[in-house]
């Protein structure tokens, strides 16, 4: 296991005179044993990053260092890292076995260090009865436990991963997702994990790095950033359905409220429930869609359904109230109806706020 610490990373791309930032100025440290992962939309940085990280990408400014070492101009072979890739990256023409061996081989450890080595990953991932076969001859699912193995045979420092689950079906993935899991808990490697899909993130990381136009926009453990998303752009990436987001402003109508900006939606809010402050009197209002309950409650509002999205063991419900469309999840056994009218209750906690002008989370004062 190694620490592997970012100070002032950058990544920049020139092409004909025209110059792209693809990472501004990362720092971040991972902590030794950690599984870590990078989420955010495609072009964010983050698989640049780690490919940064693996040696795969010079960087244009800046220092990594896995271990003790500085790694910035040392080759990804003598890094002493594993890579695991979306494509799987296995020799065609090469058994199962053969593959696992591939590195150490090249290496020139003992027959019998590789062997053992072999038969370690293969127990390890369930595929001892593979070891025979070629890569043809096997499941996407199976592929990827061998792309694995070849990965846990090298005990390298660190483990990075790149989007390693997004050529399988739902089905496998959510295995695949809990299989890492418990791989990592036996493991215990330092591992940095790459992905867009939130639920991978938010199940696998000790730690997340949430990730947008190659800046870091929040780094913590994955319910202290669901629970207090730093900006706008966290809030609504993480989370099924999104944050509702409601533009508007604090007024005093009989009390504190809030009030949308289109539409004529009123909220009437207890005294501290409110952000003190925000750029010109503007915020937006977040309200997760679980914290929303059919019936009566203040803050609440009053609305019809104007969407019903059936998932099973419960509904998405979107609720138009005075110009504003607002959704909440409710149980299967409770879903409304397409132009029903339905009050609705705000659970204590539910209200996030965000300065309108730079999308920052305020305070509740």
């Amino acid at each position: 296991m190694a620490r592997v610490v970012l100070e002032g990373v950058r990544k920049i791309y020139q092409d004909r005179g025209a110059v792209h930032v693809a990472v501004h100025g990362i720092d971040l440290e991972v902590r030794e044993g950690e599984f870590l992962v990078l989420v955010g939309p495609s072009g964010c940085g983050k698989t640049t990053t780690l490919r940064m990280v693996a040696g795969l990408e010079r960087i244009s400014e800046g220092t990594i260092r896995i271990g003790e070492r500085i790694v910035n101009d040392l080759p990804a072979k003598d890094r002493d890292i594993a890579m695991v890739f979306q494509n799987y990256a296995l020799y065609p023409h090469l058994t199962v076995r053969e593959n696992l061996a591939f590195a150490l081989k090249l290496r020139k450890q003992p027959a019998a260090t590789i062997e053992a080595r072999v038969r370690e990953a293969a127990q390890l991932l369930n595929i001892e009865e593979l070891l025979g076969r070629k890569p043809r001859q096997l499941s996407g699912g199976q592929r990827q436990r061998v792309a694995l193995g070849r990965a846990i045979v090298r005990h390298p420092q660190v483990f990075l991963f790149d989007e390693p689950l997004s050529n399988l079906d739902a089905k496998f993935r959510v295995q695949m997702r809990r299989e890492l899991a418990a791989l990592r808990r036996r493991l215990g490697t330092t591992t940095i994990y790459v992905t867009h899909d939130q639920v991978e993130a938010m199940s696998l990381g000790d730690r997340i790095v949430v990730m947008h136009q190659g800046r870091v926009q929040q780094i913590g453990t994955p319910l202290d950033i669901y629970d207090r998303p730093a900006n706008l752009f966290v809030a609504g990436f993480l989370g099924t359905p999104p944050m509702n987001q409601i533009r508007g402003k604090l007024v005093r109508q009989g009390g504190l409220a809030f009030q949308a900006e289109e539409g004529g939606l009123l909220l009437k809010l207890s005294e501290g429930a409110a952000p003190d402050s925000a750029s010109e009197g503007a915020v937006v209002l977040g309200i997760r869609p679980e914290r929303i309950r059919p019936g009566a409650g203040s803050p609440g509002f009053d609305g019809v359904v104007e969407f019903v999205e059936p998932l099973g063991h419960e509904s998405v419900v979107t609720v138009g109230s005075a110009g504003t469309s607002i959704t909440l999840r409710v149980e299967a056994n409770a879903t409304p109806s397409v132009g029903d009218p339905l009050s609705c209750a705000i659970e204590p906690g539910g209200l996030h706020w965000f300065d309108a002008a730079t999308g920052l989370r305020l305070t509740a004062a």
